[in-house]
């Protein structure tokens, strides 16, 4: 069984060990170390990487208290050096502490226990027992945790028996017998966890909650703490200092700014509406007057389906007509009439499609199709036209 130097030695990233045993089995290869300080996924916190003598570590998993580490490929020596991604496992350790701390604020100020806990790439959340978090509430939570990072407090690690276990003040009683380890920050939270944290909460830097949301009748937090915060607010700066300067306002000024351009946009939509109703009206008109023909097949290279949709609404208001259309910009086909024609349109599309690898379909008196390439948009349109011809 492997010595855990992750909890021994939690900040040591090289060390020097023997292979124990490696395991081959699916084309895979698994060591087992002497000593490790790769961290096994467990807890919703992922496994460590690194190198054994140079060879990438993949993965680590842990099984009735053997560590197996999962390498690229076998390795050659027995006496190995091993080396931890130090990044990596420094911020699953920020991430994890941050969480204890999370948790213990929310139990502490509005006694609302943690369900769950998931460190992913890109955010650490925890699902919450309420419903929802309030503004005010998010605010007081993130003051709170900030105010315990900045005093520094100690984080110790201990382990204790089961029968002992009800001697501390845990969040959550655990479910797992024998030896169970306790993480405590300064006595305002006790914990039974396995992972990894830091010594002290300074090492969190600063906590922040990105956004929360309902989930299954409770709340999923999201939140980042240490170097993915300050990545974060690095990013977001960043971001603001661009948009200020394409709106050449200050960032005090440019939600204001934006607030007023949505309304802009909302008012030259609305005109646009207006004027595109009265450019259908007019063109559904001109196409009446060019063409006496039952089927009206055109092809409409900048228009949208939206665009067409209307535009044969306009026409069929007007005249009994069958409708056959294309837009080049959304590769698709509109068939459509007002129910006085003797065919199925959704039947009759369908059939024709499948030659042109359209995908599509719809009801007796409108049809639509959506194709790979413009070409076999047209090609499917022009044959369509000659079967109707022939029908109708």
């Amino acid at each position: 069984m492997s010595v855990k130097l992750y909890y021994s030695m939690p900040y040591e990233t090289k060390w020097s060990t023997q292979i124990e045993e490696v395991i081959e089995t699916e084309n895979k290869f698994f060591v087992i170390l002497k000593e490790t300080a790769f961290y096994p996924e467990g807890g919703g916190q992922p496994a460590d990487t690194g190198t054994i003598d140079g060879i990438d570590v993949l993965d680590v998993q842990i099984k009735n208290e053997q560590i197996y580490h999962l390498v690229e490929r076998k390795p050659v020596n027995t006496h190995v050096e091993c080396e931890l991604n130090w990044n990596r496992r420094f911020d699953h350790m920020q991430q994890h502490t941050a969480q204890h701390l999370l948790s213990a604020v929310l139990e502490e100020q509005y006694n609302i226990p943690t369900v769950s806990f998931h460190l992913g790439k890109d955010y650490t959340t925890i699902d919450v027992d309420t419903p929802e978090l309030n503004t005010e509430q998010i605010d007081k939570i993130e003051h709170i945790c900030n105010t315990y990072i900045m005093k520094n407090l100690e984080i110790k690690t201990y382990f204790t028996t089961h029968e002992d276990v009800n001697k501390f003040p845990l969040r959550k009683l655990p479910k797992v017998t024998g030896a169970i380890r306790i993480v405590e920050i300064a006595r305002i939270d006790f914990s039974a966890c396995a992972g990894t944290h830091v010594q002290r909460t300074g090492e969190l830097s600063n906590f922040k909650i990105v956004k929360t949301e309902k989930h299954r009748g409770q709340t999923r937090v999201f939140f980042l703490s240490g170097w993915r915060a300050i990545d974060d607010y690095q990013t977001s700066h960043s971001i603001l200092d661009d948009l200020s300067n394409h709106f050449k306002t200050n960032k005090q000024q440019l939600q204001d700014r934006i607030s007023k351009l949505e309304l802009e946009k909302k008012a030259v939509n609305r005109e646009l509406e207006t004027l595109k109703a009265e450019n259908n009206a007019f063109h559904a008109e001109q196409i009446l007057a060019e063409h006496n023909e039952k089927v009206i097949s055109l092809k409409f290279e900048e228009k949208t389906m939206k665009d067409l949709s209307t535009l044969a609404k306009y026409i069929l208001q007007k005249s009994s007509l069958v409708i056959l259309f294309s837009s080049e910009i959304d590769k698709k086909l509109l068939l459509q009439h007002n129910g006085e024609f003797p065919f199925h349109c959704g039947k009759l599309l369908r059939e024709t499609i499948q030659e042109f690898e359209g995908k599509g379909g719809g009801n007796e008196i409108l049809a639509q199709a959506t194709f790979p390439s413009v070409q076999q948009l047209q090609a499917c349109l022009k044959k369509l036209n000659v079967t109707l011809l022939n029908t109708l």
